[in-house]
């Protein structure tokens, strides 16, 4: 296929176009709250042990990365905005087999995650109604998920938007208060705790570089979803404005959210002590006197939870609806309704999900880690796959179409091999600490399932006419 070939505004022979319905405000909010997930709530304890105060160098350095990662996105979502984005910029760049692996390992990818996210959702509710078997809660929130993702893509937008907000107006909350135990003593009779127990627990860095480097495959699964941005590329009102903009506020935001809240919660109490009595959320609330806190973190958790497998819910469908759209899934997928909303697309990953959900409770909890070791594995993937298109649709443009770009990589191509580098780096740590090496084993062998399907089925993207193929500027 022709490099920078696409159909306008995600047209297909089999359907209407996906409606361009989220704006600036949508996009901004799903960027920072695909980022702030259920960990960070609950304290990002095992980063902790791993690295101690020093996680938050972990954060910074993955931080960094994935700027990289989501400003080679950028550079070809402001050039050509399409649903489906890496998936078909994988196979418009490197080929129809790299676009239908990325496609379906990213589908896949979610459908883990979502599962564990409803799940949690059944168990936090539990902590107020423990008598409702956990099943009615997980399915009631893939219900009503999925019934906002089937009404209209606004409709997600302002569900995400304001569970994005929640989480965000939790977090400010935390650290504005944080720093008042800190400097000025609240809730400590005035006696500023300052910022010591960064440094009086065995120093900064307690298990030295081996601890921070055993982190990053923990800190970089943290960050995945953050890739969500370009999945709004085919339905931003104005994505030549929105898509930058959200994402040259990525960093920043991680940076204020990730590692302000860190700076807190480590300043307050002694990193070896976080994860032993509780949500450091919810005793630095405690601390300054709101006694509801642990009903109100539970809240929040809850919500953050609904948040991940919302946007969950969106990405796959989508992703499913663009391989329709290239020929590599069944054609029935790439229709849309009235409203623009690919429902064949989203029901499908739905009942996928269903019976993710019933898997989760039939078999052993070893099993099901094992299949989300596919999701962390499945995040670098994606990400590599990013970079590796963007340096190929780079060297693809000629000079007065490289001068004529909108949003450009910084540092091109230094940058994009060094986020390789990053990334290969924490796949090897991957292979050298037990607890991960799992994934290794699982993550490739569902690629190679997937190319022989691709191979047996000829699953070959389909043609674009010519006169589908428009400037994406």
């Amino acid at each position: 296929m022709p490099v920078g070939n696409h159909l306008p505004h995600g047209e297909t022979a089999q359907g209407g176009p996906l409606k361009r319905e989220l704006g600036e405000r949508h996009i901004r909010l799903m960027a920072l709250g695909a980022c702030i997930g259920v960990g960070l709530f609950l304290g990002s304890a095992k980063a902790i042990e791993m690295a101690g105060p020093a996680i938050m160098l972990s954060y910074i350095i993955g931080g960094l990365a994935i700027l990289v990662i989501m400003r080679a996105l950028g550079e070809m979502a402001v050039h050509n905005p399409v649903a489906g984005s890496f998936s078909r910029y994988a196979q418009d760049y490197l080929g129809p087999l790299a676009g239908f692996l990325t496609g379906w390992n990213y589908w896949f990818l979610w459908l883990v995650t979502c599962v564990a996210e409803i799940t949690a959702v059944a168990v936090y509710m539990g902590v107020w109604f423990p008598d409702v078997p956990r099943w009615i809660w997980a399915l009631s929130a893939l219900v009503s998920m999925g019934t906002i993702n089937l009404i209209a893509v606004k409709a997600f937008g302002e569900f995400e938007f304001w569970f994005a907000l929640i989480k965000i107006v939790t977090i400010i909350a935390m650290v504005v208060g944080g720093i008042g135990i800190i400097a000025f003593g609240l809730g400590n009779d005035g006696v500023a705790l300052g910022i010591s127990n960064l440094w009086t627990h065995g120093g900064f860095m307690p298990n030295g570089v081996q601890g921070v480097l055993m982190s990053l495959q923990m800190v970089m699964f943290a960050y995945l979803g953050v890739e969500m941005i370009g999945l709004t590329a085919g339905e931003a009102k104005n994505p030549q404005k929105t898509i930058p903009d959200a994402i040259g506020s990525v960093f920043w935001r991680i940076l204020l959210f990730y590692v302000g809240a860190l700076f807190v919660i480590l300043s307050i109490y002694p990193w070896n002590e976080i994860g032993t009595q509780g949500s450091p959320f919810v005793m630095t609330f405690e601390r300054l006197g709101i006694k509801t806190a642990a009903g109100i973190i539970n809240f929040v958790v809850i919500t953050a939870a609904l948040s991940s497998c919302n946007g969950g819910i969106f990405s796959t469908g989508r992703m499913l609806y663009s391989l329709a759209q290239n020929g590599q899934a069944p054609a029935g997928f790439a229709k849309t309704s009235s409203n623009g909303v690919p429902r064949r697309a989203l029901l499908l990953s739905m009942g996928a999900l269903l019976l993710g959900v019933l898997l989760n409770y039939l078999v052993p909890e070893k099993v099901f880690v094992w299949v989300t070791a596919i999701a962390t594995f499945g995040a670098i993937w994606t990400w590599v796959m990013i970079l590796l298109a963007q340096l190929k649709f780079r060297k693809g443009l000629s000079a007065s179409e490289r001068a004529g770009l909108k949003y450009r990589m910084w540092l091109y191509p230094i940058s994009s091999y060094l986020a390789l580098a990053f990334l290969v780096l924490v796949v090897g740590l991957m292979a050298y600490f037990p607890d991960t090496r799992v994934a290794l084993y699982v993550g490739p062998a569902f690629l190679v399932l997937l190319t022989v399907l691709f191979y047996v089925f000829k699953l070959q993207p389909a043609p674009v006419s010519q006169g589908a193929v428009q400037s994406a500027s």
